[in-house]
């Protein structure tokens, strides 16, 4: 038997990128996903991240959740971000027009520009929906414009922390789904924490499972 300090702390460690204009409650996502806990957070300068372990779907997995600035003048340092994200959450605040239709005038764009993994999954979040008097965007507005981007969506409040989770578990379930996502999820930490794991042609019944 290997003894547990060689086992690996995790199964895979996935990207994940926040992006959308200054202001839709990004940070506030993060925080409240990663540490239960709300606050109207000053505008991100450049790029924050933090680090979460989570058991989605039966795996131990190391989210790196990476959170963007949303302002113009911060865009430039941004597209390095992309690279290797195995997620991308697409953030607009249901009362603000202008944030909603900058996902496709501005963002999409950036993500076909910068996103490195053709697979990638992408999920629209529509916050603040605790200002339902407030809201002028429906949230069939928001459906239309998932399905047409190929994205997943949900409706959530990083305030009351409605759907927080499930839009971080819905968009790393479909990571664990899409077997490119998952090769690339695993193969920049196996040198140091996981022993080499067969190739997946060989039959592994000899082998313990994993």
């Amino acid at each position: 038997m290997e003894s547990s300090s060689s086992q690996p702390e995790f199964d895979y460690l996935f990207k994940l990128l926040l992006i959308g204009d200054s202001g839709v409650g990004k940070s506030s996502l993060l925080l409240s996903f990663t540490s239960k806990t709300f606050e109207d957070l000053s505008p991100t300068i450049g790029v924050d991240f933090k680090v979460k372990h989570v058991t989605i779907g039966g795996k131990k997995l190391k989210l790196a959740i990476w959170d963007t600035a949303g302002q113009e003048r911060f865009r430039t340092l941004t597209s390095s971000y992309y690279r290797g994200a195995q997620g991308i959450i697409m953030v607009y605040d249901v009362t603000r027009r202008e944030t909603f239709t900058n996902l496709s005038d501005i963002w999409a764009k950036e993500i076909d520009l910068y996103s490195t993994n053709q697979d990638c999954i992408k999920m629209l979040v529509g916050n603040k929906v605790d200002k339902e008097s407030e809201r002028v965007v429906t949230k069939k507005e928001g459906i239309d414009f998932a399905r047409e981007y190929g994205c997943l969506f949900l409706e959530c409040s990083a305030k009351t922390r409605v759907n927080v989770e499930q839009c971080f578990e819905e968009l790393v379930l479909k990571i664990l789904e899409t077997p490119s996502l998952l090769a690339e999820g695993s193969s920049g930490v196996k040198k140091n924490i996981f022993k080499e794991k067969p190739p997946q042609d060989v039959p592994t019944s000899s082998c313990c499972s994993w």
